[in-house]
């Protein structure tokens, strides 16, 4: 619903990331007074590269430094830079910098930079500030006039700040927990483990074995850039069942081999696969996702994570019990994320100035049951509850503000992506055949007047 009242919040976002600068914008425009808490120097979020990884990897093991960015340094985008970008502020080439349809991580974080200056953001965020603390201050009828505790603390400062607020934007990505899997032997095992969110380059697996767990796409592409200076690199699937691109580059490499699951890791070095068949290895590199977390919150149990389900969320943004006070910005994956995280903001800065309402309690609580129903059903994971993996579910949650629908041009040139990956993993980022749709791309508004406006700085 929507109506004309519009009033002012003090709101928090939690992240200087995607998710948390888009936030930061929708909210301003809205008329809100923003304050963004960042934990590095800069944003980007994700997209901040840190070669830096001294510290304790996930297993306890070796000294690796707790980092939020799980990028590595070869990494290069796995979607063309035409469909990336918020709705209004196209992801544009520009002279002097990586110009190529697949740039690279440094590019994308450029670009956040780029839009981050464009509309003023720096001056509300503070960076190396960590929140500590988020929780409900005792303040009026629950549900409708609390107010919200946040603790944060700046790298350089001796003292925790406390500060009041009347809403909490979470905008805290989820690329930085390792998911990390239950194998027989994995404590025990005495040789390397680790898991690719502290993987940088493929120097110091030079004339290893390497055991790579998880044939996603960052399995796919390390498995690939190792090759080129391990002895050995055993990718181990849930399925040997593989795409038409990774079967090509395992017949290219013969020190590239597939293999099964792995049954357990044995102590004098051998890992098992559940084929009965095993190798010796230096190092097993788990390349097996991310888990959801929130250390900070501190909401009573009114939302938790679960096996990677976050919530009850409405809509994958909002705990009923708290809404629209508290949201949850970036928590959907396999969606075109950048326009996503835009309607996401709309909604909660119209929410929050009264101009749009929500649904009861009791009807988004109704909402979430039948949602989780029908994952339950059609026999999705619980761990997969966030992935939503089709335009339409985009396209009607742009519906509840008026959002527009993704462009047909975009979902055409995400499609043609994912086929050309599937068909040729190590060339699709330099070799496609969908000039025409990129043509009709670059002739849309959203690369003409606003691609225009968006590069006068």
């Amino acid at each position: 619903m929507v109506s004309e009242i519009s009033l002012s919040k003090n709101v928090c976002v939690i992240g200087a990331g995607p998710s948390g600068l888009v936030a930061a914008r929708e909210l301003t425009k809205e008329g809100h007074i923003v304050v963004v808490l960042e934990q590095n120097h800069d944003v980007g979020g994700q997209w901040l590269y840190d070669p830096n990884v001294e510290g304790e990897d996930p297993l306890g093991r070796k000294k690796f430094q707790i980092v939020h960015s799980s990028i590595y340094a070869s990494l290069r985008l796995t979607s063309p830079r035409e469909i990336m970008g918020y709705t209004d502020f196209p992801f544009l080439v520009k002279k002097g910098r990586d110009t190529r349809r697949f740039p690279g991580h440094k590019e994308l974080w450029l670009y956040l930079r780029d839009f981050c200056d464009y509309f003023g953001l720096r001056e509300m965020i503070r960076f190396d500030t960590r929140v500590e603390y988020v929780g409900m201050l005792d303040y009026g009828e629950f549900g409708k006039d609390f107010k919200w505790v946040v603790r944060s603390k700046q790298k350089t400062a001796e003292k925790v700040v406390e500060e009041v607020f009347d809403a909490v934007v979470v905008a805290t990505g989820h690329y930085s927990k390792p998911r990390l899997p239950s194998i027989r032997g994995m404590e025990a095992w005495k040789r390397k483990q680790m898991h690719s969110h502290i993987y940088r380059v493929p120097e110091p697996f030079c004339n290893e074995v390497v055991v790579v767990v998880g044939n996603s796409l960052s399995g796919q592409d390390i498995s690939m850039e190792l090759v080129e200076v391990a002895k050995e690199v055993h990718l181990s699937a849930k399925s040997l069942d593989i795409t038409e691109g990774l079967s090509k580059v395992i017949s290219k490499n013969a020190n590239l081999h597939l293999h099964p699951q792995v049954d357990s890791l044995q102590e004098d070095g051998r890992i098992l696969f559940v084929d009965g068949s095993s190798i010796i290895a230096d190092t097993v590199l788990y390349c097996t996702g991310y888990s959801y977390a929130f250390p900070f919150l501190d909401i009573k149990g009114i939302v938790d994570v679960n096996d990677d389900r976050v919530g009850p969320l409405y809509e994958h943004t909002f705990p009923p019990a708290l809404a629209p006070f508290l949201s949850f910005v970036g928590i959907p994956r396999k969606i075109i994320g950048f326009p996503f995280f835009e309607s996401q903001a709309k909604w909660i800065a119209q929410l929050l100035s009264g101009r749009r309402t929500l649904p009861s309690y009791n009807d988004m609580m109704q909402s979430i049951k039948e949602f989780y129903l029908a994952r339950d059903v059609a026999g999705i994971p619980k761990h997969n509850t966030h992935d939503i993996a089709n335009f339409e579910s985009c396209d009607r949650y742009g519906d509840h503000i008026g959002f527009p629908h993704l462009e047909e041009w975009r979902k055409q040139l995400c499609i043609s992506a994912l086929v050309n990956a599937d068909a040729n993993l190590e060339t699709y980022r330099d070799s496609w055949d969908d000039h025409e749709l990129l043509q009709e791309a670059l002739r849309s508004p959203h690369f003409t007047q606003l691609g225009a406006q968006a590069f006068t700085m």
